[in-house]
This record gives structure tokens, sequence and C-alpha cells, in this order.
């Protein structure tokens, strides 16, 4: 995988990771066999040297589909949403990898400037009215929203601090029937919006990075944790969890180790988070990008986990 950037689960329990290696979607059941693989033609002709949005020279594999893995989706029909940050753009997809929609042309817009996009970050799927939400993050501080055809019909959104405002919105997911909630991530806090991009609430989550909305009688709302800037590695208690919160913003339960590591109950560096219909939580990591990378001699790191649900 090199990293495991992003997980999803579609309506029968399987398992999409998107990853940084050389073949970009593997697919899983819930033991973990692998069942499907799809992104690149000819996964074994070697890389070349691409530079990466942080001035780093890495290889990408030649015939992959993807520039830069960023986001996976599984939205109500079990299509996917895969978000290629440095491509700039999202593919829509059957399960089996065929393309329905892109948006985006890949060519990335004025940073800063609102308009779409410049390094997107994930995608959301309304599933009343298939309507699409685009956090823009890296590049803008906006979120925009489309109908199921692929056609804009309003984005919201400025870079800031004050409620609405953002400071990488890194992730969307659909909090409930009529509203959005965005990860804010240097922030550190998720917004919850009307889908009209009116502000409903927030509240304060460490370097909040990805969200996950329970379904059917899950009302939990699922948040997974970034740790702290190198100057307070080491410390504890910062984040490196998934937290799990009522829809008012109260914490429930959290899972992690109080320090990062490769302990099956650690995590390294969170980017992903999601949950089956068994109430067992995915965990997808960039351990490689933030961790692995700096070891001597680098190597890959655990970057997905799974949580068994055992009570509640």
């Amino acid at each position: 995988m090199k990293e495991a950037t992003s997980v999803a689960v579609d309506s029968d329990d399987r398992v999409y990771v998107f990853n940084r290696g050389n073949m970009p979607v593997l697919v899983f059941d819930s033991d973990g066999n692998m069942v499907d693989s799809w992104g690149n033609e000819t996964p074994y002709e070697g890389v070349t040297l691409m530079e990466d949005p942080y001035g780093n020279m890495v290889p990408r594999w030649l015939g992959t589909r993807f520039t830069r893995a960023h986001a996976i989706t599984v939205d109500h029909e079990d299509n996917l949403w895969l978000t290629d940050d440095s491509g700039n753009r999202m593919s829509k997809t059957d399960k089996k990898g065929n393309t329905l929609m892109t948006i985006g042309t890949g060519v990335p817009t004025e940073r800063e400037s609102g308009e779409m996009f410049n390094r997107p970050t994930s995608v959301a799927v309304d599933p009343s009215n298939g309507d699409i939400f685009v956090s823009d993050g890296y590049g803008n501080s906006r979120v925009h929203r489309f109908d199921k055809d692929g056609n804009h019909l309003l984005s919201w959104g400025q870079s800031g601090t004050d409620p609405g405002q953002f400071s990488l919105p890194h992730n969307v997911a659909m909090f409930s029937e009529g509203q959005v909630i965005v990860c804010d991530r240097e922030n550190h806090r998720v917004q919850v919006f009307t889908t009209d991009g009116e502000y409903v609430k927030g509240w304060h989550v460490h370097k909040a990075v990805a969200t996950f909305s329970g379904k059917g009688d899950d009302t939990n709302v699922y948040i997974a944790e970034q740790g702290p800037p190198p100057v307070q590695s080491g410390v504890a208690n910062l984040g490196h969890k998934i937290g799990i919160y009522d829809r008012g913003g109260n914490v429930i339960q959290k899972i992690g180790a109080d320090l990062p590591g490769e302990r099956p109950d650690q995590f390294n560096w969170l980017h992903s988070v999601a949950v089956d219909s068994q109430g067992n939580i995915y965990a997808a990591e960039v351990s490689y990008v933030e961790v692995g990378r700096h070891q001597d001699p680098p190597r890959e790191f655990v970057s997905l986990r799974k949580w068994a649900r055992v009570s509640g």
C-alpha cells in the first residue's frame, strides 16, 4: 500500500482502500481477504518521479489512474467517489472501477481564489437527492455543492477562524438529513452547515481530519484526530485518536492510545475513518509520509486498522 490514505465500506461490508502503492484501490472482505483491485493496468512496470505538494521528489507508479490518492467515499447507491488532490479532480466509479463521472479539469485554480479546484480533499453525497459536496481544502477554503449530474449549484466558506470560515477544510460528510459536517482541520474543530451553506453549530476537535456519520440506528459521529506539531512530539493525549460523539457534539468514547505507534491500540497519523453495518471501525493512516519516510532506512508502516465493536 505504501500508505492507506482513505477507507470506505459498502452496503455489503466490503472494504475499499485508496492508497499510494502501485495498485490504487484494494478491495477486502470484512475478514481482511483481498477480493479485488484496480486503478493501474501496468502495476509492475516501474515508477517515474514527481514532485509532491511539499516539494519532495516521490515515485509515481507508471500506469496509475491517479496523481495522488487522497479520499474515497461510498455513496447511498454503492458508487465510489475518489478524490485525487494533486490531480484536482473527483472520480465517480462503480465498485469495479468503471468511471461514471468526473468533476474537475485537472488544472488547479489560483490558490485561495475560491474557484474550483485547488487540491480538493473529499466528497460527500446527499442520499435524499444525490447532491454532491466537495471540500476544496489544501489550496482553497471552500465547500462546493453540485447536483447529481455534476452541475455547480453554490459554494461557501473563506479563510479565517470565525464560524463559517475555514483553515483547511479536510473532509466532508452528511451529518444528518439536510446537514453537512466539515472537518476544519487547522482550526481544530468540526462545523455543521445546512446544505445551502448556512452555519448551524460546531465544536472543538483536536486536528479534526476525517469524519463519518453512522447509518440507520447508529446516530454516532466518528471523528479522526491527527497528532500535534513536531515541537510537541511525544507529548501524551494530543490527538492520534478516533472520537465517537453524539449529534450534539458530546464525547461518548475515544479509541486509540495516548501516544502514537504501531501497537494494535495505537495510531500513527490518522487520515480517514469508516464504519460498517456491525459498528466496526476502519482507520486509514498516512503513516509513510508522516513517519515511515523519516526512518533509516525508510519503510512502510502500518496504515490500515480495524477495531471491532464489542458493546453498545
